[in-house]
């Protein structure tokens, strides 16, 4: 995580954004009173909803820790994907 205060995010915008898209880093721009502010990147922003969304449903939790489980333990089988014609 990168923090610079608001000044220093105006002279180097695009760069900082960049930054954020490309690396994949969270960038807090400091303010006066504490009233910081988080970018991200949108792909980052879609997968924390996606992760809020998934864990906090008890049954989607613990169907994936079930199956973390099984695949630490090597129960699993390999499968060969099929490819969908084309329509």
């Amino acid at each position: 995580m990168i923090a610079i205060n608001y000044s220093q995010f105006r002279e180097k915008m695009k760069m900082h954004l960049d930054l954020v898209t490309e690396d994949y880093e969270a960038l807090v721009i400091t303010r006066k009173n504490n009233k910081n502010v988080v970018v991200i990147s949108e792909e980052t922003y879609n997968n924390l909803l996606e992760n809020i969304y998934v864990m906090g449903d008890r049954t989607n939790f613990d169907w994936l820790m079930e199956s973390k489980q099984q695949l630490e333990q090597g129960k699993y089988s390999p499968r060969e994907l099929i490819e969908a014609a084309d329509e």
